[in-house]
């Protein structure tokens, strides 16, 4: 009887692409390290808070766009412009907190959806909102935008973090602006 020589084990053949896959994956999942003088602990807090914040601040930026496309009546071109001029001043607040919250060593928002989980401030999809109404709710967001901000600087100072504070100090007067503004418009004459 003839010995038989152990069967050879086929080798298996991996595609030419898995080495570029694992590599692309392993990009994917790669953590965001950014070096940062804080604590993880206070990294997450703040990064949170600022993540919540932007949040907010980019519902106030489309709900004022909003309002500016959808302004009519008496007032129109005052109040288109003064909402445009608004929504702009917003919308150059996103990158700032985006890439504070980068900076410091945390990952910021990354999707609409994770926008409308994090949000605080309201939608407004109505129909038809008077002109009155437009400009009395983005007063009231606004005015709940600084108390927002003001919380956030509190955890600021509490973790010693006075470059993220001196960011919100302005934000805070601009936003402050923005509500006067709206409530001198909307105030009735006696």
């Amino acid at each position: 009887m003839k010995s038989q020589a152990p069967k050879a084990k086929k080798a298996k053949v991996e595609p030419k692409t898995t080495g570029k896959l694992d590599a692309a994956k392993s990009r994917s999942t790669a953590a965001l390290q950014t070096r940062s003088n804080y604590s993880s602990n206070a990294v997450q807090d703040i990064a949170g808070a600022l993540n919540a914040l932007l949040a907010d601040v980019f519902v106030l930026y489309l709900k004022t766009k909003n309002f500016h496309w959808h302004m009519s009546g008496a007032h129109f071109r005052d109040y288109h412009l003064l909402l445009d001029e608004q929504s702009d001043q917003i919308f150059a607040m996103t990158d700032p907190i985006a890439e504070r919250v980068r900076k410091i060593g945390g990952i910021t928002i990354k999707s609409i959806g994770q926008i409308a989980r994090q949000q605080r401030l309201l939608d407004n999809d109505a129909e038809y909102v008077t002109p009155q109404d437009m400009l009395s709710e983005l007063r009231d967001d606004n005015v709940q935008l600084v108390a927002s901000m003001r919380e956030v600087h509190d955890l600021c100072d509490e973790n010693q973090d006075v470059a993220t504070a001196s960011l919100l100090e302005n934000w805070i007067d601009e936003t402050e602006r923005r509500a006067w503004f709206l409530f001198e418009t909307t105030r009735r004459e006696a």
